[in-house]
């Protein structure tokens, strides 16, 4: 199934080629191969916009005449008949070109536009600039959707300072692949259809990487977005607050009237795992040496089994840490998730270095 994909995909790439140089019925052609090899959502669009194309234009099956080629490539595609129902494809010549540049590219600084030599800086300026005019909600030419997460990928790599090393040591040399053929090259990188090695990839998505830029939209947009959340936010805490104040205070009157009726039912544990001044004497479990507090008249008072006891007494010590344990390693996750998210590599350094006490006791006792 896999070899289906990657010849669908290859497929799919000669029919953008083809559509670019106004072969319709080549890129017609493979675009249906491409549907039966390995259904995609991105081939049945294109596929889509290859027949309102010759339904519009009236050269269904034949290759684009020089004429119409060069009226399409002068500017943006226009309705041919405004009676129909279906148009032509609403992208320019110069978002095609875009995406076509991106094509050529053979390594993520000829991506970007930049110099190997280019500063982090320079490097965020270049990727801004690319990514408004190949974003798929702005550029809906053929392959933009893939131009976009090349684009991408390439500023994830190059931001990062340790992927960039590596990159520039194993990555920029490798001769391009072709259109996505998973062929292997040089030391042995697989290529993605737009020739770059999936051995180097940002750890973001294009579209979050996007956000990180643009604060979660396009600029013009952002002021408007944000407008309209505060409005609909005050709104909804004005019709909230009054309906859920009464039904805030039923968890808590509830939680009060049952610790008021359990105090008359249920008696004191016999052990704690903490010393206080009802538990003061110390007692240790006999098989992991677990300290456990008891009452003064505990030998007095306590009847059972001390060693059913001290199982208890054990279990509870271990559940205790495996919590601990749980809660040491998703803060330093949660550390290490935000300082990949905005690219501070102090806060990665100084997260990666969070000790987890908890999660050391507990693997003693478990190895004991």
């Amino acid at each position: 199934m896999d070899s289906n994909k990657d010849e669908a995909q290859r497929c799919i790439d000669i029919a953008v080629q083809s559509l670019a140089e106004g072969k319709i019925e080549k890129a017609e052609k493979f675009l249906l191969k491409a549907d039966k090899l390995y259904p995609t959502e991105n081939a049945k669009k294109l596929l889509e916009q290859v027949k309102s194309t010759t339904s519009s234009n009236g050269y269904a099956g034949k290759t684009r005449p020089a004429a119409a080629t060069d009226e399409q490539d002068s500017g943006p595609r226009k309705r041919v008949n405004s009676d129909s129902k279906s148009s032509a494809p609403d992208y320019s010549s110069e978002q095609l070109e875009a995406v076509r540049k991106i094509r050529k590219c053979k390594d993520y600084y000829e991506v970007l536009g930049v110099t190997k030599t280019a500063t982090d800086s320079e490097i965020k300026k270049a990727y801004k600039k690319l990514a408004l005019q190949l974003h798929p909600d702005k550029n809906k030419a053929p392959g933009a959707v893939e131009a976009f997460k090349a684009l991408g990928n390439a500023a994830g790599v190059l931001t990062d300072a340790e992927k960039r090393k590596n990159y520039d040591q194993y990555g920029i040399n490798e001769s391009h692949s072709g259109h996505g053929n998973g062929g292997h090259h040089g030391h042995g990188q697989y290529y993605n259809e737009y020739g770059y090695s999936r051995g180097f990839q940002a750890d973001i998505s294009a579209e979050e990487l996007f956000n990180m830029f643009f604060n979660g939209g396009f600029p013009q947009q952002n002021v408007y977005m944000r407008q309209q959340r505060r409005r609909h936010q005050a709104r909804d805490d004005r019709e909230n607050n009054n309906s859920s104040a009464l039904i805030n205070l039923l968890p808590i009157l509830l939680l009060i009237g049952l610790s008021m009726m359990s105090s008359f039912f249920i008696s004191d544990p016999m052990y704690s795992l903490s010393p206080s001044h009802k538990y003061s004497v110390k007692r240790e479990t006999n098989a992991l040496k677990i300290p456990y507090y008891v009452k003064d008249n505990f030998y007095s008072e306590y009847q059972g089994s001390v060693a059913r006891l001290e199982e208890s007494v054990e279990e509870d010590f271990i559940n205790h840490l495996k919590h601990s344990c749980s809660r040491e390693r998703n803060y330093r996750d949660s550390m290490l998730a935000k300082a990949r998210t905005f690219g501070d590599r102090d806060l990665y350094r100084k997260a990666q270095n969070i000790n987890t006490p908890s999660c050391e006791n507990l693997q003693k006792y478990l190895n004991t």
